[in-house]
């Protein structure tokens, strides 16, 4: 989850400004870039419990352990939240899962790389402090009621406001890890495609990372809890978008989803006011509850736009949300089957084709089932393994075509291949964790702290 923007102050009188910030994050090819984020769940290392934000063993002496390395501290109300270092970030979800925003890169290698330096620079801080961290898509051991809380201001709202809406949000916040790539489009008619191709596949990737089959120490029934947990969180700001397949759909039609999403907070002076299922809209005309007679800004846009959690978010360019966290490998191969699939033009018609008939009915069954079956879901007389393994062949060929290629002249498409093995073998990384959970481990989830750890 983001930290406050940092968008100027500028008043919002028009819808079509929001129309605008949109369509402002076009980009000529040349330009597009890679930016990588993804989180992980820290435990100490004697009882494994999650490490609070306060003492000796914190997450805040981590964050400020890692200043060692050149990384700026944000501070909020005199504590440090979050840092910042050539225009990456790092910053803390809810229960103190850390995560690595990336700066916007050219290609996966430097990416890797740049996952691969904050991994061995958080090591280095964490054995100082006796932690550990991992990386899977939901916490394996411990309850909601035993995850801490960090002291930020945006957090606090969505804690109350959570269970109104959905039964698992306070899970989604405290429980819960992603791993996500950010990129670019050149139009308004390339970011549609993108999405739709993104959407449409955005299950597929949620099978391949599938690594979320524990609660609270035992099978949950699930290969990615993670991605069920977002079907019972919040019915207005999450799912799979219908209307992005429909015609017409473009900048505007996604503001307007946007402008009907409720509200969290309007931060201003370093305060965050609680908006909590108020409308954007009526702050448009200066009548939202808590701020009376004041219009939104350009920041206050930002934010909002934020708070929307759908499988592919777009801002001022798209996410891919759909998988799972897990271990350096995989952290470098989401952005490349993201950017294999659609930074391509032959492998973007190539993808397009294969998710272009996929029916409204089909596209939900792919979602409502892979969290549970992954690659073994049944679809159109095969597998979402069959898919899976179309796409990646897609993918492939995208990444040899870009030829981006590192100092031994190698292109990016060896990233993909711990996905390959997973789909040649038909196991994810969770059914190998229950594989492990039924036999050595005992029925235990305690070695997973020390096998999958960084």
């Amino acid at each position: 989850m983001s930290s406050p923007s940092h968008v100027a102050e500028t008043p919002i009188t028009d819808r079509n400004e929001l129309v605008a910030t949109l369509a402002s994050g076009e980009k000529p090819k040349a330009q597009w870039r890679i930016g990588t984020e993804h989180e992980k769940f820290g435990f100490r290392l004697d009882d494994l419990r999650p490490p609070t934000f306060d003492g000796e063993r914190g997450i805040e002496a981590l964050l400020t352990g890692l200043t060692r390395f050149g990384w700026a501290p944000v501070q909020e109300n005199g504590r440090t939240i979050a840092l910042l270092r050539d225009n990456a970030s790092v910053t803390l979800e809810p229960a103190g899962q850390l995560e690595l925003s990336g700066a916007a890169l050219e290609s996966i290698h430097q990416t890797c790389v740049e996952t691969g330096t904050h991994l061995n620079e958080v090591a280095q801080v964490a054995a100082e402090l006796e932690l550990g961290f991992l990386g899977m898509g939901f916490q394996p051991k411990w309850t909601r009621e035993e995850m801490p809380w960090m002291p930020k201001g945006r957090y606090r709202i969505m804690r109350d406001y959570m269970p109104k809406v959905g039964s698992l949000g306070l899970d989604m916040m405290t429980r819960t890890c992603t791993v996500q790539v950010n990129l670019d489009y050149a139009t308004e008619a390339d970011m549609v495609k993108k999405f739709r191709v993104s959407l449409a596949l955005q299950p597929i990737a949620t099978a391949l990372f599938a690594d979320s089959p524990f609660t609270e120490g035992k099978p949950n029934g699930y290969l990615s809890y993670r991605s069920h947990i977002w079907t019972d969180t919040d019915a207005d700001r999450t799912g799979m978008l219908d209307f992005v397949f429909e015609d017409g759909f473009g900048y505007e039609r996604y503001v307007d989803y946007l402008l009907d999403v409720p509200m969290y907070f309007s931060y201003r002076d370093g305060v965050y006011h609680d908006a909590s299922g108020q409308s954007f809209r009526d702050f448009m005309v200066g009548k939202l509850p808590v701020l009376p007679g004041q219009l939104p800004t350009l920041r206050d846009w930002s934010d909002h736009m934020t708070t929307a959690f759908p499988e592919v978010r777009l801002k001022k360019y798209l996410e891919m949300r759909g998988a799972d966290g897990g271990p350096w490998a995989r952290l470098c191969a989401l952005p490349a089957f993201w950017v294999g699939l659609l930074y391509d033009d032959a492998a973007l018609d190539a993808a397009w084709d294969l998710v272009r008939d996929f029916s409204l009915v089909e596209r939900h069954a792919l979602r409502d089932g892979v969290p549970k079956h992954a690659l073994n879901l049944p679809f159109r007389g095969g597998t979402v393994r069959d898919l899976a393994a179309e796409a990646l062949k897609i993918a492939v060929a995208g990444l040899k075509r870009r030829a981006a290629r590192n100092a031994d002249g190698q292109d990016e498409s060896h990233f993909l291949d711990v996905l390959q093995e997973i789909v040649a073998s038909g196991i994810t990384p969770a059914e190998r964790k229950l594989a492990l959970y039924h036999g050595e481990w005992n029925q235990s989830v305690d070695p997973v702290f020390k096998q999958f750890a960084y």
